[in-house]
């Protein structure tokens, strides 16, 4: 099973490029437990909250994970609730961050800042995107993480992320 995280800042068409990706290879793609979460909530996310996300993202992709034709994409990670965490609160987790450091990925696509600001309610930094991209960026470079940027509009996202996909599947088989 080879899995692929799509990380990034928000509003940076995540979503959007899982769904296409899993699409293309037809397998299952994990969407963001975040959304179905807060969506659900009559009052502002509290600490708490970022940690049941975290056990209720994990859940979600274990049981994706059945369905997944040897290809799985993630619609966000650990990652994510770690910057969001010490982003709100000051601090992440401890657990949170130890099963970062074991995350299963085969490969990050970090997602870029140049597509348009989407408005969202759920959304919270439409000025500070390329300041949160540089932390994704410098937190997959010091775990050692394998990831590519991916940039550019929609269809060429889509293409530079198969590119990588394709490469990961091909070097997986040699």
């Amino acid at each position: 099973m080879l899995r692929i995280s799509v990380t990034g800042p928000e509003s940076t068409g995540k979503s959007t490029i899982s769904e296409k990706l899993a699409q293309h290879y037809r397998t299952v793609w994990v969407p963001e437990y975040a959304r179905s979460y807060i969506s659900s909530l009559n009052r502002p996310y509290t600490l708490a909250d970022i940690e049941a996300i975290a056990e209720g993202q994990l859940a979600q992709e274990a049981r994706l994970e059945q369905h997944a034709n040897n290809l799985l994409f993630a619609d966000t990670d650990l990652l994510v609730l770690k910057i969001w965490s010490e982003n709100a609160f000051g601090h992440c987790p401890p657990w949170i961050q130890e099963k970062l450091e074991q995350q299963p990925y085969n490969l990050y696509l970090l997602m870029g800042v140049d597509l348009p600001w989407e408005p969202d309610p759920q959304r919270e930094h439409p000025h500070l995107r390329q300041y949160f991209y540089n932390l994704y960026k410098k937190e997959l470079q010091q775990l050692q993480m394998p990831f590519v940027e991916i940039s550019g509009l929609q269809e060429e996202r889509f293409l530079m992320a198969r590119k990588h996909v394709d490469k990961l599947i091909k070097n997986n088989r040699n």
